[in-house]
Parts: C-alpha cells; structure tokens; sequence
C-alpha cells in the first residue's frame, strides 16, 4: 500500500544546503547488490555507513543513499527491502553534519526515509512512477530532486531528441511539483543524463547547461561513470571514467550548476576547489549569458 503522507523530518543538525555559488558535491552510497559502478561492494550497511563516512571526510557537502538499482536492465526492489536497506545507514549517518538524500521512485520509502533523517527525497522519475511521492515530499517540506526519467516507463530504443526537448518535459514534470504543492525553492531539477537518452542527447545537454541552470531552480547533474563518457574514453572500466567525470565536473561548476551526483568524491572535490580559485567573481548562473550550442 502506498502512502501519502511523508513524516516530518526530524532535527538532526544536517539541513538542506543552500543556494551557493559554489558547485556542491553529492556523494553515492549504494546500498544495492546490484549497483552498475561498484556491483554491491557497499551492500552491507555497516560497511556502507563506513564508506558514506570516507566520502564525507573526502569533501561530500551531502550523501545520496540508494537501495534501488536504476542502472539499464534494473529488476525493481519493493518498498519494504528498500526500507530494511536504508534504515540502519541512515540511522548511522545523523551524526555526520551533512544532509541526507535517499534515491527512490517510492512514496513509502521516502516516508520512511524522512523519518529516519533524511531531508532530500531524489525520484528518478520525476513523480511517474508513484505519484503519491509529490504530495508526500509537499507536506513533508523537505527537497525534492526532479529527474527526467526521459521516455518513462519504457525502455524501447528512440530516435535522438534535441536538447530542448529535454528541458520542456522538464519542466513539465517541475509543474507536477508545484501542482502538487511543493515549495519551488525545494525543487531541484536534473535532466537525467543517461536515463532514456542517446549518448549524443546527453552531450547536447551538457553543452547546454546554462539553459538549465537559468531556469530559477536548483540543478543537480548525474554524469558519473556513466555509459557516454565512452565516447571520449573509449571502452573502459566503470572505476577509470573519474577523470572524464571530473572534465564535466568543472563545466558545471563554470556554468552555476547547483550539485554534482558523483561516487569518487576526492577528484570532484578537487576540481570545484580549483574552478573556485578560477571564476571567484561568478555569484550565479543569471549572470552569465547563454547562447544556444547545438
């Protein structure tokens, strides 16, 4: 049973971070044994609870916990497993002074979630997938991380689609927010590189970023690791695509991008350090003109 209602989120010293200047850093915990990056290395919570803690030591402004696979091919996990993996990391990860996010597509799992300490709910579905999750986030008023899940439910190949595109459904989902009653200042939009897109689509948003950025929300980009980046890496290991993430890392940071969702903290963290040395004088992304870049 679905529902409605997530919890009040209890007070446990880590609040929302807020808008900055800075490029923030989201670090990824997979609590799944079935993760396309690490492939459950993190599975057991209380070795998941030590690497969350090895992130924030290495400079995560906050933690992205997940017991859900989305990688292609995922098999769903119900509401109730998600909820046994993520309790006792969450429970071991209030005393870290970051907030928390939990990566999940289900109402109940965000309801518990909350309670347990989280204050960002991160739905890669943007609300498709249970619509019960937009009105529980809403009277809950903690984040919520929408992610354009593009062509969802179906994972059937489709013909490339201009990056403008991508920002209008976008933004349609981002009015099903509001719609739904949350607060436009707890939104933050993701375009969801990687999910449902051809690599070439990926890139266009990229090049695109500002678009995005100017949008009068919070953005989170997902690039880590992921399949296109083998387009300039060739065909290489999961673990060895860092660098490539941390190039894209730096554009966000030059484009007034809010946060970066990334798994090896250490390279991400260095690199926004140095774009902060480089652009000091930035203070947001309406400040920089946009040009369309096809």
């Amino acid at each position: 049973m679905t529902s409605n209602t997530v919890a009040d989120a209890p007070a446990n010293g880590a609040q929302t971070p807020p808008l900055t200047r800075r490029t923030l850093v989201m670090g990824i915990v997979n609590v799944t044994p079935d993760s396309f990056s690490d492939g459950g290395r993190w599975f057991d919570a209380d070795v998941a609870i030590g690497h969350a803690k090895d992130l924030v030591a290495a400079g995560a402004d906050m933690l992205d916990i997940g017991a859900e696979s989305t990688r292609p091919g995922y098999s769903p996990v119900a509401p109730d497993e998600q909820i046994r993996r993520l309790l006792p990391v969450l429970k071991g990860l209030t005393d870290t002074g970051v907030p928390l996010s939990v990566d999940t597509m289900s109402a109940d799992v965000a309801n518990a979630a909350v309670a347990a300490g989280a204050t960002i709910i991160n739905d890669v579905s943007g609300g498709l997938c249970d619509p019960a999750i937009l009105p529980g986030v809403a009277a809950a008023g903690v984040d919520y991380i929408c992610q354009l899940w593009t062509g969802w439910p179906s994972h059937h190949a489709r013909m490339p689609e201009p990056w403008t595109q991508t920002r209008d459904e976008l933004l349609w989902r981002r009015d099903a927010c509001l719609d739904a009653g949350i607060a436009a200042d707890h939104i933050v939009l993701d375009p969801g590189l990687g999910f449902g897109k051809q690599p070439e689509e990926n890139w266009q948003i990229l090049r695109n970023l500002l678009a995005f950025a100017q949008l009068g929300h919070r953005v989170l980009i997902g690039a880590s690791r992921k399949r296109f980046l083998t387009d300039v890496t060739g065909p290489i290991p999961f673990g060895e695509r860092d660098c490539a993430g941390a190039a894209i890392t730096a554009w966000c940071a030059q484009q007034g991008i809010w946060a970066v969702r990334v798994h090896n903290v250490t390279p991400h963290r260095q690199t926004i350090d140095v774009m902060d040395r480089l652009i000091p004088d930035v203070t947001s992304p309406s400040q920089i003109a946009f040009q369309e870049v096809s």
